[in-house]
């Protein structure tokens, strides 16, 4: 049973690490919930306050992945289209055969999204689509970041424990 749990909190942190950059995908949630299944282990000792402070920084990440990219929209002139746009480019990126879409497609659909609610500006419409872009991607860093911080717990915390698991 530790085998499944410890295959199956890997592949949570390994999805979390993705998740950092899909908006489909929960990254820190994931990941969290990766060192949660470690823990269940027989193996591992139930550590609260690890669990506790890595759970309080996943809401708070989780909370800030939708403020981030809205205040970067807000703050270069955009709407909450600019947002919506972000989101949809990013999801249509990811299925785009060109290299680096995943990149293009947030600040495409950004401009997109602002054309629509304004459509005779277009120089605030780029404007707020740098904005929604570059919100993105200190959304995405920030969230990648800890991600790969959980990874390395995980990765800690199995070493340690190596001679009860293996």
């Amino acid at each position: 049973m530790d085998y499944l749990l410890l295959l199956i909190g890997f592949v949570f942190m390994i999805v979390g690490v993705l998740g950092s950059f899909l908006p489909v995908l929960p990254g820190p949630t994931l990941s969290w919930l990766g060192l949660l299944l470690l823990y269940f282990t027989n193996a591992v000792a139930m550590n609260y306050w690890i669990l506790g402070i890595t759970l309080v920084i996943a809401i708070v990440i989780s909370v800030l992945d939708y403020i981030i990219p809205a205040k970067g929209t807000k703050r270069f002139g955009g709407s909450s289209y600019g947002v919506w746009g972000t989101n949809i480019g990013l999801i249509i990126g990811l299925f785009l055969p060109i290299p680096f879409a995943f990149l293009i497609g947030p600040f495409v659909g950004a401009f997109v999204g602002e054309m629509i609610y304004n459509s005779k500006d277009a120089h605030r419409a780029m404007k707020a689509a740098t904005g929604s872009f570059i919100g993105f991607l200190a959304s995405s860093f920030m969230k990648f970041l800890v991600c790969m911080a959980y990874l390395g717990a995980f990765i800690v915390i199995v070493w340690q424990n190596k001679s009860a698991l293996f």
